[in-house]
């Protein structure tokens, strides 16, 4: 940890696999880190595994131009040997953000979501769901009568019925004369499900593939309400965070999902509503509390570095 910010900035190293999911998770802790202190951040690519694992054994890995580091960050078991690899080669801490394949005390810090099971201690810390990019915006900035539609599809973690989805955006739409809403596919969706959709013209429809990576965070800070499929709960996770009211449509869950669990108990919770709950009581649950997840963790990674120094 640098003596002081304003003499040595934070350097955080982002290895990424490719995936825009789990690069979204270290970027969303990266810049986090650089809102809670002055931080420079770079990023390189994961090195194949053989690679990665002679750069391990020869104390040799990629960035030999980048200034030392003093975080490694990395999701997706992709990045594993990669981090551990630049440590090995340039010091730092590498901080994994997930449960890894490899034994988690190979790591020097871990933020893990609390449906993968893991007890926190000094070195583990639970989230809330996979860290994001998504920040809150001032209530001003959202409409009420705008609204978000987010599908997904085929997992393991539900059991995908298209028709059951369509029939509830239909109740929807029903329901909510007065609102505008915007749909959105994943590459998950199946392919005929937009051919279903209901023609209305308060329903705007932008399949994944016409998206850009900003567009899903400006729909987010503009929209009052989200409805999200339950399979897709990185976008669950990601609409909370944004301070948006959110309701999950319902669909028969594998009773093994830890994802379905994790869904389950933001429902008990009352930070999301059910579809049946809202069929019954016509309302979502306020989210007066909006997710600021990786923000805590920046918190306590900076806490910690202060500890260990």
């Amino acid at each position: 940890m640098p003596e002081t910010a304003a003499t040595h900035p934070l350097v955080v190293w982002v290895v990424s696999d490719g995936k825009p999911g789990h690069v979204n998770q270290s970027l969303g802790l990266a810049e986090a880190l650089a809102r809670a202190t002055p931080t420079a951040m770079h990023t390189l690519p994961a090195l194949p595994a053989w690679r990665a694992g002679l750069a391990l054994l020869s104390k040799r890995a990629p960035g030999a131009a980048l200034p030392a580091p003093d975080l490694v960050v990395g999701a997706g078991h992709a990045t594993h040997l990669t981090l551990l690899a630049v440590r090995r080669a340039r010091g730092g801490r590498a901080v994994v953000l997930m449960k890894p394949s490899l034994p988690r005390s190979a790591f020097d810090l871990c933020i893990v979501p609390e449906h993968d099971g893991v007890a926190p201690d000094d070195r583990t810390l639970v989230s809330e769901g996979a860290l994001n990019r998504i920040r809150p915006s001032p209530p001003a900035d959202r409409t009420a009568a705008r609204g978000l539609i987010l599908i997904g599809g085929v997992s393991p973690h539900f059991e995908w019925d298209s028709d059951a989805i369509l029939l509830q955006i239909r109740s929807i739409l029903a329901r909510t004369p007065d609102m505008e809403w915007t749909l959105t596919t994943s590459r998950r969706t199946p392919e005929d499900f937009l051919a279903h959709l209901p023609a209305d013209s308060r329903l705007a429809v932008v399949p994944h593939t016409a998206t850009s990576p900003d567009w899903l965070p400006a729909q987010l800070a503009q929209s009052g309400t989200v409805w999200v499929t339950p399979d897709s709960a990185s976008m669950v996770f990601e609409a909370l965070s944004a301070g948006a009211d959110v309701g999950v449509f319902d669909l028969p869950v594998n009773p093994k999902s830890r994802v379905g669990w994790a869904i389950s108990r933001l429902a008990d919770a009352n930070r999301i509503t059910r579809f049946v709950n809202w069929c019954a009581h016509g309302t979502l649950y306020p989210n007066v509390q909006p997710l600021a997840e990786a923000d805590r963790c920046a918190r306590w990674i900076i806490n910690w570095l202060k500890t260990t120094r």
